[in-house]
Formats: structure tokens, C-alpha cells, sequence
């Protein structure tokens, strides 16, 4: 079995901004991989599904915590203990500001690099698990990272957005599988990332 984690926050007002691309993420995925309804489970929103794999079919809990984004290691920590997993069973998706947007990178293990998110899990069940790094970009200055991953994506970002978060869903069977190396090539070979800086056309939109 995986648990598959996204982070984010859970109120609406949050729904679109670049913080919650960890929950968008897990949304795709339920999307395609779901068999059950979201419900209140583990302090936070889950749902079950299963994938096929070379090895076979996994079971997957897909689980959107509710304890905000600082204090998700709460939620994947409850997940993991009920169903008596290793850490190397979680993989998490969130945003990554220190990569380019489009970028996306699968790393185990590792510090949290200034992410809330991630010092949490790894307070709850350790460093040894699997994080899906989804590229948002920097906005340039470190007193601007806040209002920069708490504003929505912008319309021009969606270009490379949309595409990944299918990518996302349909490179699945490769990190069900363990590599995961397989699956951040597949997911860039169907969703490559931009050339461009989006923020900037983003800006000269504006």
C-alpha cells in the first residue's frame, strides 16, 4: 500500500494558490486512480484507490490534511501508523520554490530545505520518506516567498499546470512500482516545462 500525500490548506480561499499544488496533485490523482469518496479520515480528507503495476495492483490512500499546511506531519503520521507502513510507503507532493516552474523532481529522504510542511512530516515519522517536488518558481526575494505562494496561479501558469498535474496521474504506475527515477522522466517527457519564465508573462499580462 502507498499513501500518497499532498500538502496545502484547506479552507477555499486557499483552493488556487501555489501552495496548494501538493492537494491539486492528490486531486488528479484520485481523479484517475480513486474508487471511493473523499471522507474525513486520518485529521483530514481521504479517499481510497488501487494502480496496476508490472509487479501487480497497490492499493493507494490518496489524503488531503486538514491541520494546515505547517501541521501536516499530524495527518500522514495518523495514516501511516493505522496502516503499519514504512516511511518509505509515503510520498508526498508539494510546491518547490528553490525549482523553475513546470520542473518536477521525486527525491527520498533528505532535510526539509525551509519547507513547513515538510519539517513536519519528518518530525512525525521521520526524513526516510518520498517527496514529489512540483517546481513553482521564486518570486526573487526571500520577504516576497509568502504572498508569492499564497497568491493563485496565474491563467498563463495553467499552460504548464494543467498538463503536469495529468502527467502526474498518468506516470502513477512507475512510483507504485518504486522507481521513481521512471516516473519524474515520464512525468516531464508528458508535461515538459516551459521554456519561458510564466511569472514573467505572467507580469507583462498584467
Amino acid at each position: 500500500m502507498l499513501i500518497l500525500a499532498g500538502l496545502g490548506n484547506p479552507e477555499p480561499k486557499y483552493e488556487k494558490n501555489r501552495h496548494n499544488v501538493g492537494f491539486m496533485a492528490v486531486e488528479a490523482l484520485a481523479r484517475k486512480w480513486g474508487t471511493a469518496p473523499w471522507r474525513s479520515r486520518f485529521q483530514g480528507l481521504a479517499c481510497e484507490g488501487q494502480v496496476s503495476t508490472p509487479n501487480g495492483p497497490v492499493k493507494l490512500l490518496l489524503l488531503k490534511p486538514r491541520t494546515f499546511y505547517n501541521e501536516s506531519g499530524r495527518a500522514v503520521g495518523e495514516a501511516m501508523k493505522f496502516f503499519k507502513l514504512a516511511p518509505s510507503d509515503v510520498i508526498v507532493f508539494h510546491d518547490e520554490i528553490d525549482m523553475a516552474p513546470g520542473r518536477f523532481r521525486m527525491k527520498a529522504g533528505g532535510g526539509a530545505a525551509g519547507n513547513n510542511g515538510v519539517r513536519s512530516i519528518t518530525s512525525q515519522i521521520g526524513d526516510a520518506f518520498r517527496r514529489g517536488r512540483i517546481g513553482v518558481g521564486h518570486p526573487g526575494h526571500k520577504d516576497a516567498v509568502m504572498h508569492y505562494v499564497l497568491g493563485d496561479f496565474h491563467k498563463v501558469e495553467h499552460q504548464w499546470l494543467d498538463p503536469m498535474l495529468d502527467a502526474l496521474a498518468d506516470a502513477l504506475p512507475f512510483a507504485a512500482a518504486g522507481d521513481d527515477e521512471r516516473y519524474q522522466a515520464e512525468v516531464l517527457r508528458l508535461a515538459p516545462a516551459p521554456k519561458a519564465d510564466p511569472k514573467k508573462a505572467a507580469r507583462q499580462a498584467e
